[in-house]
């Protein structure tokens, strides 16, 4: 009886004791069977979006160099590795023929100088004579120049620029290659369209000198934006690199003998304008005009020797910048034609990275971008820097798109050379006090993207919004979960 009395009066406290062994005893079960998932907590802090390329370092200054004028190559002053000063003669032609042209200029502005005091002296009929007789013949050499820079004309445009033509000879004409610039597209469209009925009167007419020279000028301009057009064409499926190539050295020989025609045509216009002077003077007398334009001749002969003179100068190299030779193709006795590439200097301002970005990464990136980098070249050290440039356009190798971006370093380092190799980091995108999950407990289908939840009955999904992406493998969450929530691994499964 005491016992029984103790129990019932006690039995508040045995509830609590099979509390305590309820409770003890689902803690041992969960502990020692395991429990059918895993949870991850959501939480907050800051995430980085991040892009991650390989580049090569180059000169921020570089420049490629060759002769202007066409000969050979007989002087070479420097070699390939030398430090070269602005304004230094790195290579000069063989000048025996464009010195001899300039003693011809300067004789010719001797003898132009000679007919100016002739003039003043009067005219004798044998002189009278032979002045009629010299405007006569430079008459026929001017029409033969004008036939000859017919005959360049309608070769460049016709057998040489026309292979970059569908219906080059009508107003459908339309290029082959793929220009990305489609104004300047327009533009070359247009003007080889104008470009036909000019050809065709030239052809069918007795045109002016004058007549000439324009239309010289007009086709001057139409291989120049044609040249353009080229330089901005890039390789592709479509048409290869080396016929690219072939294209532009065909336009270059084609701008080339137009503008040798225009000055020959330029150079026969000047000889008949100067026999014409000298048969008025002959014929007037020594008037103030026929004075004038003895005086004329003069100034045009003295307009050939600075010609002449120009000739000379530009039959050297010279550098343009301070820097390192890095490329030298001349070679003393080697044939050297204008536009062709010889000397490559680097300057001495420093390097910059040229970087590949993929198209799923280009978007990411903006200019102003920090850059963290380090050079195979020198291990353990990290640099810094910016992105400065991203180009409008693609880069299409072999198929695989990318687009150049150029990074500047922060800090010049005297280490650096062109063509090391480079690992970039970039901080594309930065957000603080974010929620923040591991992308592997987020899960995507074709109906969104979500998490998975413990409620009452059993594991469900709930729809999220995402942010960036880091490259540890972290992802934002926008909407969808709150600090602290707990969601299920969906990379472990219910046992």
């Amino acid at each position: 009886m005491k016992l029984h009395k103790y129990l019932a009066s006690h039995g508040w406290m045995y509830s609590i004791v099979a509390l305590v062994v309820i409770v003890s005893g689902y803690i041992f079960f969960a502990r020692h069977t395991g429990s059918p998932y895993q949870f991850i907590t959501v939480t907050r802090g800051s995430i980085e979006q991040t892009v991650s390329v390989t580049g090569n370092t180059t000169p921020t200054k570089s420049v490629s160099l060759g002769f202007q004028n066409t000969g050979t190559i007989a002087h070479l002053y420097y070699s390939l590795g030398d430090r070269v000063a602005a304004g230094a003669i790195i290579a000069e032609l063989n000048t025996a023929s464009l010195s001899a042209a300039f003693a011809q200029a300067q004789a010719n502005l001797a003898v132009a100088q000679a007919n100016l005091a002739g003039l003043t002296a009067g005219t004798r009929p044998e002189q009278l004579a032979i002045d009629q007789n010299a405007v006569m013949q430079d008459q026929i050499a001017l029409r033969n120049v004008i036939m000859s820079a017919y005959a360049a004309a309608d070769t460049a445009v016709h057998n040489t620029a026309d292979q970059l033509f569908i219906n080059p000879r009508t107003t459908n004409a339309a290029l082959t290659v793929v220009v990305p610039d489609a104004n300047l597209v327009n533009q070359i469209v247009q003007e080889r369209s104008a470009l036909e009925p000019v050809l065709a009167n030239w052809n069918a007419e007795n045109i002016t000198a004058v007549q000439a020279s324009e239309n010289l000028t007009q086709i001057t301009v139409f291989l120049n934006d044609l040249a353009a057009a080229l330089a901005k064409t890039q390789p592709s499926a479509n048409i290869s690199a080396t016929t690219l190539s072939s294209y532009a050295s065909a336009i270059a020989a084609a701008r080339t003998s137009v503008t040798a025609a225009a000055s020959a045509l330029t150079a026969a216009q000047s000889v008949l304008t100067a026999a014409d002077g000298a048969l008025a003077l002959a014929q007037a007398g020594p008037t103030p005009q026929a004075v004038a334009a003895g005086e004329a001749q003069v100034a045009v002969a003295r307009a050939s020797v600075a010609s002449a003179r120009a000739a000379l100068e530009n039959a050297e190299i010279v550098a343009p910048i301070g820097g390192t030779i890095i490329g030298l193709d001349a070679k003393v006795g080697q044939l050297a034609t204008p536009g062709t590439p010889l000397v490559a200097i680097i300057g001495t301002g420093g390097f910059e990275v040229d970087v590949g970005v993929s198209e799923t990464d280009i978007g990411k990136l903006t200019v102003a971008d920090a850059a963290s980098m380090t050079l195979d070249a020198l291990p353990n050290e990290t640099f810094t820097g910016k992105v400065f440039y991203i180009a409008p356009a693609q880069t299409n190798t072999q198929g695989v798109i990318t687009y150049l971006i150029k990074i500047s370093f922060d800090k010049p380092d005297a280490r650096f050379k062109s063509g090391l190799t480079t690992n970039v980091t970039i901080e594309s995108k930065r957000d603080d006090n974010v929620l923040i999950l591991p992308q592997y407990a987020i899960l995507q289908n074709d109906s969104g993207t979500f998490v998975e939840i413990l409620s009452r009955g059993g594991a469900t999904t709930s729809p999220v919004t995402l942010g960036i992406q880091d490259q540890k493998g972290n992802v934002e969450v926008l909407r969808g979960v709150s600090e602290g929530e707990q969601v299920i691994n969906i990379g472990l499964k219910p046992q």
